[in-house]
C-alpha cells in the first residue's frame, strides 16, 4: 500500500494543513522596511548644521504617539564629523518597543540626501521621561488627548 499525502515514510500520519492555517495573520505582515538610498557617499557633500540635523528628524514620528522624535526628547545627541557622517545618541520611550527598527529606518530616510552615513547610538541612560517632552510635542500629545 502506497503512504497517503499525510503520511511521512515512516508512515507516521502528518496533520493536514487548512488553507487557514497557511493565511495566519502574522504571515500577511510585510516586516521588510523598505529600502535607504545606497548612493555612494559624496566626498563634497557639506556636513550639515545640528540644526538643518534635527529639523530633518522632525520628520520621523513615532507611530505610537504620532509625535516626531526630536519634541518626544528622544534624540540624546548629533554628533557630525567633516566628511558629513552624523552620530546620532537615541532612546526610547521603552527599552522593549517593538518600532526601534521603524524610528532607525526612518531616521536614516530622513537625513538621506544632507549626511553621507548616519550611525545611531541606542542609549539608556539616562533614562527617557515625561520632562524630555518639547513644548511643542506636549502641545501635539494634548491635541490627541494625553494629558502631559
Amino acid at each position: 500500500m502506497l503512504p497517503t499525502p499525510a503520511q511521512t515514510e515512516t508512515g507516521q500520519a502528518q496533520p493536514e494543513q487548512s488553507t487557514a492555517a497557511a493565511a495566519r495573520p502574522s504571515d500577511l505582515v510585510r516586516d521588510e522596511l523598505p529600502e535607504v538610498s545606497t548612493t555612494p557617499t559624496d566626498p563634497n557633500l557639506k556636513p550639515p548644521t545640528e540644526e538643518q540635523v534635527l529639523e530633518a528628524l522632525r520628520e520621523v514620528v513615532d507611530p505610537e504617539l504620532m509625535v516626531n522624535i526630536v519634541d518626544l526628547g528622544l534624540v540624546y545627541g548629533v554628533d557630525i564629523d567633516e566628511h558629513a557622517n552624523v552620530l546620532l545618541d537615541m532612546t526610547l520611550t521603552s527599552p522593549t518597543c517593538p518600532l526601534t527598527d521603524q524610528l532607525e529606518w526612518g531616521a536614516q530616510a530622513a537625513l538621506d540626501g544632507i549626511a553621507n552615513e548616519v550611525t545611531i547610538n541606542w542609549v539608556w541612560l539616562p533614562p527617557w521621561s515625561l520632562d524630555r517632552i518639547t513644548d511643542d510635542g506636549r502641545e501635539q500629545l494634548r491635541y490627541i488627548g494625553f494629558n502631559v
